[in-house]
């Protein structure tokens, strides 16, 4: 037997040899005939390969193998075979499966499959098969690139973003050198439902593309979902580049964009996160800036993370939580703001608030409260409690009276609850089940839950004025109301909001605008209640200038229910 010898140059330097045993015609047996017509017939290229010294021997191999082999090995390819061969060989493994990619143009993917040879002397042989992966690979890639990026506008998708964001943070040493950007278009529903999700999609589309031509080499942008886009930036010269940025985008979508016979032009919300040593991954940035997002949607501004807003959010959602519980357990209460006749001085009525203090923890304002409740659609059950609790609060002090008296509450409602909920079936519901008289109740509804939708509050506003109920209008002149809606409304109060009262007497131009509203609600037949009275001085102006009532700490915070009918008993005018 002799040796056909194949050598690669290696790039290290060395030379890795493989040899193959060309058996002459004298050492050819019925053995080996057997052994290359089963190598032969296996599907996958495969040899048997021994260890001789200083090399290794391929001793048999099919044609597949051969082929494989005489393709051509550069030396880096050549060199790793040869090692993988010798190091299994030189070992007391009885198998090993190692992956192979071949450097060459198109690269080819194997699976490379040892296994020990029992021998019969002192040689090391094992049988090598070569899986040919090279279309599963390729596959498995395609597949990777589709997973990894949005069907519709091409660019990476909510994945490959915060693949992308990772890489970033693990690979920056300076720990402030990124910055993420969370861009929502606004309106953007509207749009797909007047003119289809076919124009949506065009406009997502363009959206894309403009906003990819205002971002500089190495950003990196994201369709995250919808309408809602992330932005990975490498901060050159420090936060300023974040915000640079958010400008850019913000006048890339600037001019409108042609849809069908229209233009529109789209508005976009910009939520910015600064990575810092304190967030631990992607996860943490992205959620930064979409906490940052939520609050621009609101300011209609650029706004930056600030710490701490996160504990916030989780915060809120722990009220959430825990509100829904106290609802359930009628764990809340009421109390009671005396509402003043200013020309008589005696009770007229009483603001009913809501209050609540967990078992065992202290009172939770309602400045921190309702706004969650609000926020989660738990004001809907709270204002139906709130309206029952103080409708039987006020039958039990007629009780307590010996006849019904000429007391009144009110009562808020929320803007959300005015949208989703069936207010006046509520209200008729509650009047019915405790005996009360519609007359005895007062709404106090928002300018903004007007705005929101003036043919439902008007319709909610003529159907409490069926069952005799009062409305009132309150914080009038903080919100975004015309006086069209005071003639088209049938509103009898309005309420006069504390930041124009209680800074009133040295700030001419708050009494201006208390002595304007004074004069529309006579002029229109209305009557005001003046919020945040807190002096006699106070008081007295808002009397001579004719305001009808007043609520404030003047008079009394806000009471729990016996307190408030001992306050109206000791202050009860004939």
């Amino acid at each position: 037997m002799h040796a056909a010898k194949a050598q690669w140059d290696d790039p290290t330097g060395t030379i890795a040899t493989i040899m193959r045993d060309v058996p002459s015609s004298a050492d050819e047996s019925d053995w080996g005939r057997r052994r290359q017509l089963l190598l032969d017939a296996l599907p996958i290229a495969s040899g048997i390969f021994e260890a001789r010294e200083n090399c290794v021997v391929a001793t048999a191999t099919n044609s597949r193998l051969d082929n494989l082999l005489n393709a051509g090995l550069d030396g880096v390819d050549a060199h790793w075979l040869n090692h993988a061969l010798e190091h299994f060989l030189a070992t007391g493994d009885e198998s090993l499966e190692l992956e192979w990619q071949r450097e060459e143009v198109g690269q080819r993917h194997f699976t490379v499959r040892l296994h020990r040879i029992a021998p019969t002397d002192n040689t090391a042989r094992c049988v090598a098969s070569f899986v040919d992966r090279t279309a599963q690979v390729e596959t498995e890639r395609s597949l990777r690139t589709e997973m990894l990026h949005d069907s519709l506008t091409g660019l990476p998708n909510r994945l490959a973003f915060n693949e992308a964001v990772d890489e970033a943070i693990a690979g920056e040493e300076d720990k402030e050198a990124y910055a993420v950007l969370i861009v929502d278009l606004k309106r953007f529903s509207r749009i797909n439902e007047c003119m289809g999700s076919m124009a949506g999609d065009e406009l997502i589309i363009t959206v894309a593309r403009r906003m990819m031509a205002s971002l500089r080499d190495g950003d990196i942008l994201a369709r995250l979902g919808g309408n809602e886009f992330g932005i990975l930036l490498r901060l050159g010269d420090g936060p300023g580049d974040a915000l640079h940025a958010a400008k850019r985008i913000s006048a890339a979508l600037a001019s409108p964009i042609r849809l069908s016979e229209l233009e529109i032009r789209i508005d976009c919300a910009v939520g910015c996160a600064l990575l810092s040593r304190q967030v631990a991954g992607a996860g943490d940035l992205i959620r930064n800036a979409q906490v940052a997002l939520k609050r621009a949607k609101n300011t209609g501004k650029v706004e930056v993370y600030q710490p701490g807003e996160v504990n916030a959010a989780r915060r809120r959602f722990s009220l959430e939580t825990q509100l829904r519980r106290a609802i359930d357990a009628d764990e809340l209460s009421l109390h009671f703001q005396p509402l003043v006749d200013l020309d008589k001085g005696g009770i007229s009525g009483f603001e009913a608030l809501a209050r609540w203090t967990p078992p065992g923890g202290a009172p939770i304002s309602p400045v921190e409260f309702i706004p969650v409740a609000e926020e989660c659609g738990l004001i809907v059950p709270l204002g139906r409690w709130v309206m029952d609790a103080a409708a039987r609060t006020l039958a039990d002090w007629d009780r307590q009276l010996g006849a019904p008296s000429d007391l009144y509450f009110s009562v808020n409602v929320s803007a959300v609850q005015l949208q989703r909920d069936d207010v006046a079936g509520h209200v008729a519901s509650v009047l019915a089940d405790h005996r009360i008289a519609g007359s005895r109740i007062t709404l106090e509804l928002t300018e903004s839950s007007i705005i929101a939708d003036p043919e439902r509050a008007k319709r909610v506003v003529v159907a409490l004025k069926d069952l005799d109920a009062a409305i009132a209008m309150d914080d009038f002149g903080t919100g975004y109301s015309s006086l069209a809606f005071l003639q088209k409304l049938p509103i009898d109060i309005l309420k006069i909001d504390r930041s124009f009262v209680s800074g009133m007497l040295g700030d001419r131009d708050a009494v201006a605008i208390v002595r304007a509203v004074l004069s529309l609600a006579d002029a229109l037949g209305m009557r005001t209640t003046a919020e945040g009275i807190e002096t006699v001085e106070l008081a007295q102006t808002l009397t001579a200038l004719g305001c009808t009532t007043g609520q404030g700490y003047y008079w009394s915070k806000p009471l729990p229910a016996d307190q408030a009918l001992d306050y109206y008993r000791a202050r009860h005018v004939g």
